[in-house]
Parts: structure tokens; C-alpha cells; sequence
């Protein structure tokens, strides 16, 4: 009976640590995917070219998002440098549970 319950509890503890993994996976699967549509969004959309945050509705729950942009002032670019922004994304799980970012640096022309 002894060797039974220590089988059983093993085989618990393996399936809580299958969900767990998961979780994780899908969160590092999804996070970039999410990351990239809301930088095709602010690529595309002056109205979405402010700094921000937001959910993705009831596609996503439980998924938000974060977006900083700002002018990166070059001396070596100069003049052709004036539109240089630095794109920074965090995409979060539960409330910062887990957390994706990604920074990247786009030629983004200003809105006229």
C-alpha cells in the first residue's frame, strides 16, 4: 500500500509539472506573436504611435499590453536620424505573471 501512494504521489507531481510547462510554452509562443501585431499596429497606425498599454480583449485574456516610444537622438545620423524611435513592447500574463519585452529601434516617420 506504501509503494503505492509514493507512485501515485510521483505521478501527481509529474502531471502538475506537465501543466505548468504548459502554460509556460504557450505564454513563450504566443507573447511574440502578440508583440509583433501591436508593432505592425504602430508601423501602420499614427493613432497608435503614442506610448500606451491595453488587453486584447476576449481574444486573449488575461494577456495585456504595454508600448514606450521615443525619439533616439543620434549625432552619427543626424539630419537623416530625425525619425529614429525606440519601440519598446511588453506583453504580460495574470498581471505580470510572466512578461515578454522586446526593443527594437524603427525609422517611424512623424504624423502630419
Amino acid at each position: 500500500m506504501a509503494i503505492m501512494a509514493i507512485v501515485l504521489v510521483a505521478v501527481y507531481r509529474l502531471h502538475a509539472q506537465t501543466i505548468s510547462m504548459n502554460n509556460a510554452v504557450r505564454f513563450h509562443t504566443l507573447a511574440p506573436l502578440l508583440a509583433q501585431a501591436r508593432l505592425t499596429a504602430v508601423a501602420i497606425d499614427p493613432d497608435s504611435r503614442d506610448s500606451g498599454n491595453g488587453d486584447f480583449g476576449t481574444d486573449y485574456p488575461g494577456y495585456t499590453w504595454e508600448v514606450t516610444i521615443e525619439d533616439v537622438v543620434s549625432e552619427y545620423l543626424g539630419e537623416s536620424g530625425k525619425n529614429l524611435k525606440m519601440i519598446e513592447i511588453t506583453i504580460s500574463l495574470n498581471e505580470n505573471e510572466s512578461n515578454y519585452r522586446i526593443r527594437t529601434y524603427r525609422m517611424i516617420p512623424d504624423r502630419e
